[in-house]
């Protein structure tokens, strides 16, 4: 039977390009897998895949695209990120039945879920395959994530009431209400999703990030040690990004072509994610600042909330963003990109550490008995 490893994003478009990169970059270097892609089909909008999925396929052969069968579910909640991680639970005995499937006819050599799938964990773990978490973004946020456990049981309040810098290993103190939003609130559904799938991280067979080490040392390091899971040990981590699609554009963006004429490591990227919001004053705060820092700089915008429109609604059902109204009057906002560029190519070269770090992958894939 041949080797197969099976991908499992969110389908948050952010999400689901990212892994679908990641199984093209196994592919280019370590042919010898077959890769199959689970894909969730949420009852709500989170941004057109549809092209992007039809290029690869029609492009990447070897891939197998499955859709999992819609789930039902009601956008009623708060947070959008509890609706990605409940999606994934309610998926859970679809998953259970399409890996076995799987199995039937392949050597299933790891399970590689997003973040928010982490329902998949009880999965893999009962059908004894290796567990695999891919993280969309860099080694800095998964400090906090991994770190969560212990600040948890360190306090009884919610972040949001405790008036203090919090001391996360591999990255600058950060001020409690600074949180993420999810990560606010105590005794949440949401918070308790959080809080579990960074205690079940740590137990699984790896990590993946979309990020590479020259761009995140510290953070990386503070992982690695061990230093973010005081009480425990830290699933190894592998920095293989990062990744980005090319595949759906057709013409160079006018930014890049920017980008290229800049000096090297001179620009600032703002970018929050697909899920990423705003009010109307923090976008003020965050041009202002951008105006005044004295680098050039791209920032992509997304609509602030609408009154009397919950946050889900308002990322699910996005309105275009009135940069009028947004933004300094009779300032030009500069389109830039972050300029460690070089660094990045670097990492993806032959040799280069997230090259390296995929390797390591293949080859622990490659030596596991299923």
């Amino acid at each position: 039977m041949e080797d197969a490893i099976v991908l499992y994003p969110s389908p948050g478009m952010g999400h689901l390009i990212s892994m679908v990169e990641l199984g093209k970059l196994i592919l280019k270097h370590h042919p010898s897998f077959s890769i199959t892609i689970l894909i969730l089909t949420p009852p709500y909008t989170t941004g057109s895949t549809a092209q992007y999925i039809a290029t690869v396929n029609a492009a990447t052969p070897s891939f197998t695209f499955h859709h999992l069968p819609t789930i039902p579910l009601s956008p009623a909640t708060k947070h959008v990120e509890q609706l990605a991680f409940e999606l994934s639970r309610l998926s859970n005995p679809n998953l259970h039945q399409a890996l076995q499937t799987i199995s039937q006819t392949s050597s299933l050599k790891a399970l590689i879920f997003d973040f928010f799938n982490n329902a998949a964990f009880e999965v893999a773990t009962n059908l004894h395959i290796p567990a695999f978490y891919y993280y969309t973004s860099g080694a800095s946020s998964l400090t906090g994530f991994l770190y969560t456990p212990t600040l948890h049981r360190n306090t009884t309040k919610s972040f949001k009431d405790v008036n203090t810098l919090l001391h996360i290993p591999g990255i600058p103190p950060i001020h409690a209400s600074e949180m993420p939003t999810p990560l606010l609130v105590r005794d949440t559904e949401v918070y308790n999703n959080f809080l579990q799938t960074g205690t079940q991280m740590s137990k699984s067979n790896g990590i993946i990030l979309n990020t590479f080490e020259l761009l995140e040392t510290k953070a990386v390091k503070a992982i690695s040690d061990g230093l973010c899971v005081p009480d425990g040990p830290t699933a190894p981590i592998f920095c293989i990004g990062p990744l980005i699609s090319t595949n759906h554009v057709g013409v160079e963006h006018e930014c890049m072509s920017w980008l290229n004429s800049q000096p090297s490591r001179s620009v600032l990227f703002l970018c929050f994610g697909s899920m990423g919001l705003f009010s109307a004053k923090q976008l003020k705060e965050i041009a202002t600042g951008l105006e005044n820092c004295g680098h050039g700089f791209l920032w992509v915008v997304r609509a602030p909330p609408v009154e009397n429109k919950s946050q889900s609604q308002s990322i699910l059902t996005p309105e275009e963003p009135n940069l009028d109204e947004l933004l300094p009057q009779g300032k030009e906002l500069r389109e830039r990109v972050l300029g460690i560029r070089d660094g990045a190519v670097a990492a993806m070269k032959e040799g280069g550490s997230s090259l390296v770090a995929l390797a390591k992958l293949a080859a622990l894939w490659k030596q596991t008995v299923t």
